[in-house]
């Protein structure tokens, strides 16, 4: 449960109002949160990594992107149909924002809570393994 299912609903909402087509749940749309989850080394170096990826993809594609990284993304069926993946793990997170990016597609962010878990809990990212793997990945679908 470290995404809360309630937020589907805020994901939802710009596309049933026709706002947008695909919107992603933004976790990080704010500094660290140093008093809380992120005063340990672990989840700083999560939310750093993610910004660097994230800064990263928004200067590879020229869209704005908070949090490229996140679980809750939301994009029309069409879109699978178009779009071959390749990716087996956490690259799929640069790979699918990469080539929805490279056929125009604008992305909502919206604001999202999580509850982070730490490897104990569950949590299966590799920070430095996956990370290489997502640099790899924005570079190769950009080029």
């Amino acid at each position: 449960m470290e995404y809360n299912p309630e937020d589907i609903k805020k994901l939802i909402k710009p596309v049933l109002e026709k706002e947008a087509e695909v919107v992603y749940g933004t976790r990080i749309n704010r500094l660290p949160n140093l008093s809380g989850e992120e005063r340990k080394p672990q989840f700083l170096l999560h939310y750093l990594g993610n910004r660097f990826l994230s800064l990263l993809t928004s200067i590879l594609y020229g869209q704005w992107i908070t949090d490229m990284e996140t679980c809750y993304k939301l994009f029309p069926k069409k879109v699978l149909s178009n779009i071959p993946l390749n990716s087996r793990g956490f690259e799929f997170e640069p790979e699918i924002t990469a080539k929805l990016l490279k056929q125009n597609y604008k992305i909502m962010e919206i604001p999202i809570k999580t509850n982070p878990r730490d490897m104990k809990e569950g949590k299966k990212l590799r920070t430095f393994r996956d990370g290489v793997k997502a640099l790899y990945t924005l570079f190769l679908y950009r080029f």
